[in-house]
């Protein structure tokens, strides 16, 4: 059975940067993702670039999913601009 982090990173992964055609996940703005103990989830991120164009909407959008699976309890985002993001994030499977 997937732990609620597994569940999370599953989510992560249907996320898609509108600048670049690859999820959020292996993009590599998903910085940490931390399942506490009464199964509330943080998740500490970073964008392209302070002026991407979903700067606004897409931290929301993340917290919004991720509260949304089953046995999440709470969800917090919280975005980092240290390190800046830079392409050498992005995954191989990317």
């Amino acid at each position: 059975m997937a732990t609620i982090k597994d569940r999370v990173v599953e989510t992560l992964r249907t996320l898609y940067d509108p600048e670049i055609p690859v999820n959020i996940y292996e993009i590599g703005l998903i910085y940490e993702v931390n399942v506490a103990d009464d199964d509330s989830v943080h998740v500490l991120m970073t964008l392209t670039s302070p002026m991407c164009p979903v700067a606004e909407s897409l931290p929301p959008e993340v917290e919004q999913k991720v509260a949304e699976i089953d046995g999440v309890t709470g969800a917090k985002v919280e975005v980092n601009w240290d390190p800046p993001w830079d392409p050498d994030l992005i995954s191989e499977a990317a």
